[in-house]
């Protein structure tokens, strides 16, 4: 739960690079 605030609070400094993550955790899932 805690990473999720992160990344809400990464969002709103840089929305681009959660994208990335975002596209990052789903090939990490395919990978899995």
């Amino acid at each position: 739960m805690a990473k999720t605030q992160n990344s809400k609070k990464q969002t709103k400094k840089a929305p681009l690079k959660t994208a990335d993550e975002k596209r990052a955790a789903k090939r990490a899932k395919k990978a899995r």
